[in-house]
């Protein structure tokens, strides 16, 4: 048979013209920029689904994730694979200290609404749980219902929203919690696995969206919004544009936290950098 045949052989190395159509297919659907550095992660990951396939010609699997609806169908698993990168729960802890002291200072001057976090580029949900983990412990410190509030994960991958409303999670992935908010917040299941526990993973939700279309999202008025260790998959100039996007659905007093060394120079009249050494966020501006 073709298929095992193929997968005996070794994998073929892309001419320069074939790892330039594969860049620009992926930046010009994502936005994502594949360099050099990448290009044997793209070859591996090109050769596992093809030898599935049972394909061995770059140039004819270009063509299919181009062709039409079942193109589209092919698109998409294969960006499962390109796009899902190692994760972890409360992956910055400095980041998420540094949450847990706005949540608590913003609570401590009274809660109008339910709090609202966004966790953009969430994989697998490790990032958006750990919001909600923070969310609700500073909730209970301020002795408010476990209720008011909300996470939404979003993210490009089907595959890793899939993973993310599962909320399980090997051991691993769960080495930067402490013992006691594991034991809250999670229970231990077959396989040395651990799942959420309903009552966290029933206020957090997943929508599919690529970031070149945030105007799409129907997100608005957030509290925090944690975009880390996606920027820096995109050039300079879209990463400011996504940036700029992202501040407008802040409500004023909100804050953005991204990854460190992610930006450089990025301005927005309407966005206040934050004064921590520990972080790279920034404040929406308050209605005078």
């Amino acid at each position: 048979m073709q298929s095992s045949s193929w997968s005996l052989k070794p994998a073929r190395d892309l001419l320069p013209k074939q790892f330039q159509a594969w860049q620009e297919l992926l930046e010009n659907r994502t936005g994502m920029v594949l360099d050099e550095r990448r290009r044997t992660f793209l070859l591996t990951q090109l050769n596992a689904r093809m030898r599935e396939l049972g394909l061995d010609d770059y140039d004819a699997y270009l063509a299919r994730v181009g062709d039409g609806p079942q193109g589209a169908v092919e698109w998409a698993r294969l960006l499962d694979r390109l796009t899902v990168q190692e994760t972890r729960f409360f992956r910055h802890p400095a980041s998420f200290d540094f949450l847990s002291e706005y949540l608590q200072g913003r609570l401590a001057q009274g809660l109008a609404k339910p709090l609202q976090l966004w966790s953009v580029g969430c994989a697998s949900g490790d990032e958006m749980y750990s919001l909600a983990i923070c969310a609700a412990q500073a909730l209970q410190a301020a002795t408010l219902d476990f209720s008011h509030f909300g996470v939404t994960g979003t993210d490009i991958s089907a595959q890793a929203l899939k993973l993310a409303s599962s909320g399980e999670y090997p051991a691993a992935r769960l080495n930067n919690v402490p013992e006691q908010v594991r034991e809250q917040y999670f229970s231990a299941v077959d396989g040395g696995r651990y799942a959420v526990k309903e009552a966290l993973r029933s206020r957090c939700c997943n929508i599919r969206l690529n970031v070149l279309e945030l105007n799409k999202a129907p997100l608005h008025n957030m509290d925090v919004i944690f975009c880390q260790n996606l920027l820096i998959y995109f050039r300079r100039w879209r990463r400011r544009d996504i940036l700029n996007r992202l501040i407008e659905r802040l409500a004023p007093g909100g804050i953005m936290v991204i990854g460190v060394g992610e930006v450089t120079g990025w301005q927005h009249p309407d966005a206040v950098p934050v004064a921590d050494d520990r972080v790279l966020a920034f404040m929406r501006r308050k209605v005078a």
